[in-house]
């Protein structure tokens, strides 16, 4: 999934996202489990925005289908200290030898073909060090349920209002976000719509994947808990390539 006319409004629908959160929680599982890592490879790295917090302590790269969403992080990068490439995850090319692997904001719910997240793993596998680390969050299923399906989200603005739908797919476990925008252009507003789809994945769907594709599952986390927790809204795995 590639965000098109969405990544020029992104970050303000973003601004509120608890990146912090998520750059302390990496930095300790890297502590507790690979202390001496010190280069990670993003995968669905979007505007830059965990990425740049991570490359004050770490040699980064990010990886994004979106050329919209990397030309914004790109430009945030002031020392270019990053370096940023355009590729599908899911068909990596030419990345290897990284110590630790991430994938947050639900990139894995994007993945809407179980082949193609087998696939993001098998990538991510043969893009780290032996006894490197694979770190992602999904959404939890009774976040899905609870939450998200059959909800509507609307927010409004000065400049930018969006209205979204969020409502069952045709297929099983798929998700539809039907999202409506409308951005102030001069005196007048600009409305585009996209359709967006993530797919709702299992525990157990995913310890079994991630096993097949020859991980060692280190721990189950939740909402960003230091410690191994399997019930809140994203749920965290953390996994070595033994």
């Amino acid at each position: 999934m590639s965000y098109r006319r969405m990544a020029e409004v992104y970050d303000r629908l973003m601004m509120d996202a608890p990146y912090e959160d998520w750059v302390h929680w990496t930095k300790h599982m890297i502590m507790k489990f690979h202390g001496d890592a010190s280069t990670i490879l993003d995968l669905g790295c979007g505007t830059g925005e965990i990425t740049i917090r991570l490359s004050q302590d770490y040699k980064m790269t990010g990886v994004d289908l979106s050329e919209d969403m990397l030309a914004i992080a790109s430009n945030k990068d002031k020392h270019q200290q990053v370096q940023w490439l355009r590729q599908d995850i899911s068909d990596l090319n030419g990345l290897s030898d990284f110590e630790c692997v991430i994938s947050y904001c639900d990139v894995m719910n994007y993945i809407v073909e179980e082949r193609g997240l087998a696939s993001v793993f098998q990538r991510a596998y043969q893009a780290l060090q032996k006894n490197g680390l694979f770190m992602f969050d999904v959404h939890s299923s009774d976040h899905v349920n609870c939450n998200l399906l059959g909800q509507t989200f609307a927010e409004v603005y000065e400049d930018l209002s969006y209205i979204w739908f969020c409502d069952r797919g045709k297929e099983e476990d798929v998700i539809e976000h039907d999202l409506t925008f409308f951005i102030k252009n001069g005196d007048l507003f600009e409305r585009f719509d996209e359709i967006h789809y993530q797919k709702r994945y299992s525990e157990r769907f995913l310890n079994d994947e991630l096993k097949k594709t020859g991980f060692t599952i280190l721990g189950v986390f939740a909402d960003f808990s230091l410690t191994e927790k399997d019930e809140g809204e994203r749920i965290f795995f953390v996994c070595q390539k033994i």
